[in-house]
């Protein structure tokens, strides 16, 4: 996955509550993707904006899948 085909799932689909690339500080329930080093990293936040569920990737293309994965989830369960 590429950084455009992220962008044109959340916009499809109207998905919120995310930080792309530390566009700003994190934020309480939120899904985020970061870069640093040539690693990316994919995490959520909890209520008090703590990042949690952090997980590792060694390509873009693996984190950005992930990272549109756990942000449809939050959607979801944010809508029930």
């Amino acid at each position: 996955m590429t950084r455009e085909n992220a962008l044109e799932i959340i916009q499809s689909e109207k998905l919120q509550n995310l930080n792309w690339f530390d566009d700003h500080k994190i934020k309480p329930n939120e899904v985020g993707i970061s870069e640093k080093a040539n690693k990316w990293k994919v995490y959520t936040s909890d209520e008090r904006a703590n990042p949690i569920s952090e997980k590792e990737f060694q390509t873009e293309g693996e984190a950005l899948e992930y990272f549109i994965k756990r942000f449809r989830a939050l959607n979801k369960f944010q809508n029930l």
